[in-house]
């Protein structure tokens, strides 16, 4: 079979260094292609040069190279209807179509599926102007938590400590700082608690679990500075016990792919659940409608099952066909290697030197923000790699993890030296 990648960063290499070893394109005598791809990807996939809102030159490129699965990476094709105009063109297609992938395309809408289904979250306010959102803080409490609606990469939430930083946030959305993302606000309730993310895969019928992760989204150690993109990953997180990742599957995964399939748009893909564990059980904090980026990286290093298979079965309808996906007993973590100046205005352009050497200890070094320049590989990006180990604790994962950031040469990057922190205080408690 021959299998069609769209997308560019860390998630993508990941994805594409576990599409190669599925029996679909390794066993079949299949070409895995990517577009745009990137320098790690290109290890794997054939790269190819597509415009993914053409959608026409999309589905052209996949008649003429006979592509019998298209994956889509990133949300923004999807929110923008990409797996819409394949599957009109006869494509079997990994990822939500435009109605469903508004779970993440829109935090008003996942809130009103919420308040349909009976899901627990945090109490809200959905705003439409500056005026109206000033007016709502008065039923909230500090800190705010102010998210604009759109799509934001990572950038579009704002836990405001006090009210004159909620407000001086809200005239910074309304006014345009983040684009049309910023159009609307959602003003939430602030919930106590550890946040930890959940995967499911489905086809819109059947729901299997695919693994958790706990994210570091804070650009500093200890969790402090501003929100990235994510700066490190470990898998699994053993604080979403077995208990409390059945109560989240049944209190809020299937009821919203439950829901969407009774109002007609289906969900089919992987439902990303952000969680809160709250003293009253887990709380949806929201979703994204793709895999994580870095958690995809840690997923991917623990799968042990055909990652092919399953997102074909999901494409096909016929993920009730296939066992539960299996995952090494080992842990996973991944540091995040961002240019100098993320999340603000990164360095571009820096060597990066250092991979075959920080790869000899079995680590494995995914590719989110490079580029060739003149043959060198450098900087392309915000974050820029993913260095990701295993090992049979997270604290050996972390120390796995850092002995490969050592052995990189890349002086205009940097990292958090403290991934994973949470768990190795309570592997080192007994917990």
């Amino acid at each position: 079979m021959n299998i069609l990648l769209l997308g560019s960063g860390g998630r993508e290499h990941a994805l594409a260094w576990k599409l190669a070893q599925s029996r679909l394109i390794a066993g079949e005598g299949g070409t895995l292609y990517a577009s745009p791809g990137n320098p790690g990807v290109a290890a794997h996939a054939e790269l190819v040069a597509l415009d993914p809102t053409d959608h026409g030159a999309v589905v052209a490129f996949c008649s003429e190279k006979a592509i019998g699965l298209v994956v889509i990476g990133p949300e923004a094709p999807l929110v923008d209807g990409l797996a819409d105009s394949l599957r009109a063109a006869g494509l079997a297609v990994f990822g939500p179509s435009r109605a469903a992938a508004q779970l993440e395309g829109s935090k008003a809408f996942t809130k009103a599926v919420c308040d349909r289904a009976g899901i627990p979250t945090a109490g809200y306010a959905h705003t439409t102007s500056l005026a109206e959102a000033l007016a709502a803080l008065d039923r909230f409490d500090a800190p705010y938590v102010l998210k604009a609606d759109g799509l934001a990469a990572g950038k579009g939430v704002v836990i405001a400590e006090t009210r004159a930083e909620a407000e001086a946030a809200l005239a910074d959305m309304f006014g345009g700082a983040l684009g049309q993302a910023g159009a609307e606000v959602v003003i939430e309730e602030f919930m106590e608690g550890e946040e930890v993310s959940f995967f499911a895969l489905t086809d819109g019928a059947t729901i299997v679990a695919f693994g958790s992760a706990q994210d570091h989204k804070r650009v500093g150690d200890g969790d402090s500075g501003p929100n990235t993109g994510g700066m490190g990953a470990y898998s699994p997180a053993r604080v979403l016990t077995p208990e409390l990742r059945g109560e989240a599957m049944s209190r809020i995964v299937a009821p919203t792919v439950r829901t969407l399939a009774d109002e007609g748009t289906p969900y089919s893909g992987v439902l990303y659940a952000g969680l809160m564990l709250t003293a009253e059980g887990p709380k949806l904090v929201e979703y994204n409608c793709r895999f994580g980026d870095p958690e995809c990286q840690v997923l991917m290093m623990r799968l042990e099952s055909d990652l092919g298979e399953y997102l074909l079965a999901c494409a096909e309808s016929s993920l009730a066909a296939l066992p539960p996906p299996k995952f090494a007993e080992q842990r996973a973590l991944t540091v995040v290697m961002a240019a100098n100046g993320y999340p603000g205005t990164p360095e571009k352009g820096g060597t990066i030197d250092g991979i075959a050497d920080a790869e000899a200890g079995g680590a494995k070094i995914f590719h989110a923000g490079t580029a060739l320049h003149g043959g060198r590989l450098v900087a392309g990006g915000g974050r820029v790699l993913n260095v990701t180990a295993l090992g049979r604790s997270v604290a050996e994962a972390q120390q796995a993890a850092y002995r490969a950031v050592d052995a990189l040469d890349f002086p205009s990057g940097f990292c958090r030296r403290d991934i994973g922190w949470r768990e190795i205080e309570r592997e080192s408690a007994g917990g």
